[in-house]
């Protein structure tokens, strides 16, 4: 398990570039294939904020206002920006709203995704260099993957609208006239299939960290 590791991180620092592309794409994805979904599908959004409120954040984590534990848990819940489509009788069509615990995960996501291909690109060179054929399919999983953990990953309409279900799918909000029981379904999968395609990729960036340690090349990349 160290050498797999270590041999990470090598990889990781010989393709630096490509590592920070991947991490920085899928923390744009995540944030703005989610309105640009429902701004297409249901109604252009018409507001944009940042939490006007942050600014007072160090004063109150320096404040005995509240306990370590309840600081600790605001803050990983505290909402950092939002979109928001108005709809009737000032009620909102739909928001999206992107959380500390958001943000703490598209990059978790982004760190696994970039590992997985920075490995793929070092392992496809390994077999190339071997004379042996590199197999392709493994990118376009990755993508495929990536794709689907964005579209199951959180939006959070009922802050706004009051919908009753704090997690949905993208696409999930972007139909109309679902009835309780399928968005109820849609919520609990949407959490599910997240964290296992996150898994499946880190299973996968394991299987190569391995296959990479076995075939040892100290020649440099750029």
């Amino acid at each position: 398990m160290a050498r797999m590791l270590q041999a990470t991180v090598r990889v990781i620092r010989r393709r630096a570039g490509v590592f920070v592309l991947v991490v920085a794409a899928i923390v744009a994805l995540n944030l703005v294939l989610p309105p640009l979904v429902l701004s297409v599908a249901r109604k252009p959004y018409d507001y944009f904020s940042i939490n006007p409120w942050l600014h007072n954040l160090p004063s109150w984590l320096a404040s005995g206002e509240a306990t370590a534990s309840r600081k600790a848990d605001f803050l990983w819940n505290a909402a950092v920006l939002w979109f928001v489509a108005s709809g009737e009788y000032d009620a909102a069509e739909w928001g999206f709203t992107v959380t500390v615990a958001d943000i703490a995960r598209w990059v978790l996501m982004g760190v696994l995704f970039g590992a997985y291909f920075t490995l793929w690109l070092e392992r496809r060179s390994q077999l190339r260099r071997a004379g042996i054929a590199s197999n392709r399919r493994g990118s376009r999983g990755g993508v495929v993957g990536t794709l689907l953990s964005t579209l199951g990953f959180t939006t959070m309409p009922c802050s706004v609208a009051g919908c009753g279900a704090p997690v949905l799918p993208v696409v999930g909000l972007a139909l109309t006239g679902l009835s309780s029981g399928t968005i109820a379904l849609l919520s609990g999968a949407s959490r599910f299939l997240v964290w296992i395609v996150l898994a499946g990729v880190a299973a996968s960036a394991a299987v190569l960290a391995r296959q990479v340690t076995e075939t040892r090349d100290p020649s440099p990349r750029f």
